[in-house]
């Protein structure tokens, strides 16, 4: 059986013969280049720089070669724009890191090195205006900065933070078409995250793709307006959805069921011991647009939606069920009552899981390769029965774990699957 029909039998909770795996496929299941430069040597491929697909996270392109050595079973359709606002793609050209790493970056990275030793990077590439992100030395990956701008409680206009969501650009589609065709021609599953469909993710709250940002930027008034401004954020999630759902019809059109997964929702709803907001909140101010768009999937297109939300949200998973989402990632099973069995035997015929692998806080960075191999085993044997789980790692593997721990992880899953 291929890698493509077992990812198909998982996602509806089908036994698969062989447990489906994704590395890559999304910003949220993603590999730091670092790391996967030192796994693409462990494994003997061919030497060259590695190829930036998120530079925001510097999350790298897992390639064809080592999809194949590590039986990964998902491809994703990388996206046209970066979360800086410009092009995502060739041409592309080489970048020296802060860590002393040559990659491949695309040919609007622009940066700047600050007094402080800092990389500054500029929305749209423009390095006229204010920097959006910088990121410090001993860091590997950029940090927003705030650029919230000062505003009267009487003057605010949802419409200021609507200014990065619109119709998708007709170059855009025609990509996305190309690269779901030629994806779908490979023996692998195909994901790929919608554009503007994530409510209140606070990685994009920041406006890091606008030159001035307007209206509520800054990461913690955003929360604030959650408790205190719920008619301004009930305005912006109402036409944020519009554009969506005109975005999906115009995808659907133009890709249709050469996609298998999209990924409709980044944001986080989860801390390490509990919620970023209440049941009621969430029931109130999300869920009636998340259904929405679920309902106009599932009736329209043969797609599954994909939610990553981290952290413990035990609590919120039925309403996440209510609004018909189909996967839920990362699975993060240290976080505060997401026991693996629990949530397997409660929600396991309800929810694809996609994630939960491996502990990427401790047992991944700080582990034996042993510690690695028994943990991704015992995983395997809890959320693999009966179908709906894809494995991978909780979140994205990142830039100084041991490469020997991360060729346990998938030789682990290789012996599940050889049985």
């Amino acid at each position: 059986m291929s890698t493509k029909n077992d990812l198909v039998n998982a996602l509806n909770h089908r036994q698969p013969e062989k447990l489906p795996i994704d590395l890559g496929s999304s910003s949220v299941t993603g590999i730091h280049v670092l790391c996967l430069e030192r796994l693409r040597e462990y494994f003997g491929l061919d030497k060259h720089p590695v190829i930036v697909v998120d530079p925001y996270e510097m999350l790298g392109l897992v390639e064809d070669d080592l999809k194949d050595a590590l039986g990964i079973g998902v491809s994703g359709i990388r996206p046209f724009m970066s979360r800086f606002g410009f092009s995502n793609l060739e041409p592309l050209k080489s970048y020296i890191t802060l860590w002393g790493q040559e990659v491949l970056v695309p040919e609007n990275f622009n940066t700047r090195r600050g007094k402080d030793g800092a990389e500054y990077i500029f929305p749209c590439g423009d390095d006229t205006v204010e920097p959006c992100a910088r990121m410090v030395r001993g860091s590997y990956f950029f940090d927003a900065l705030n650029r919230q701008m000062e505003f009267e409680e009487e003057d605010l206009d949802y419409h200021d933070n609507m200014e990065e969501f619109g119709l998708i650009t007709e170059s855009s589609l025609a990509y996305i078409k190309s690269e779901a065709e030629k994806l779908q021609c490979l023996d692998t599953g195909v994901l790929y995250g919608l554009p503007g469909t994530a409510l209140g993710n606070v990685s994009q709250i920041p406006g890091l793709n606008l030159k001035n940002p307007r209206g509520i930027r800054d990461v913690s008034e955003w929360y604030i307006s959650i408790a205190t401004r719920q008619p301004y954020i009930h305005q912006i999630f109402a036409a944020q959805t519009e554009i969506a759902l005109d975005n999906m019809r115009r995808i659907w059109e133009a890709a249709g069921s050469a996609i298998d997964v999209v990924v409709l929702c980044g944001a986080d709803f989860g801390t390490q011991n509990s919620q970023f907001c209440s049941v009621d909140t969430f029931n109130g101010l999300y869920l009636p647009y998340y259904k929405k768009m679920n309902d106009w999937i599932h009736t329209n297109t043969t797609w599954k939606t994909f939610k990553h939300s981290c952290g413990a949200i035990v609590p919120l998973l039925p309403s996440m069920i209510q609004a018909g989402f189909d996967i839920i990632n990362p699975v993060q099973c240290s976080a505060s009552g997401m026991d693996p069995s629990f949530l397997k035997k409660e929600f396991g015929s309800r929810l694809v899981f996609w994630g939960g692998g491996v502990n990427t806080q401790q047992t991944l960075p700080f582990g034996a390769p042993a510690d690695v191999r028994e943990e991704v085993l015992q995983r395997c044997d809890i959320f693999a029965k009966d179908g709906g789980y894809i494995f991978s790692a909780i979140h994205n593997i990142q830039a100084d774990v041991p490469v020997e721990n991360v060729a346990a992880l998938f030789n682990a899953v290789k012996q599940f699957n050889e049985g």
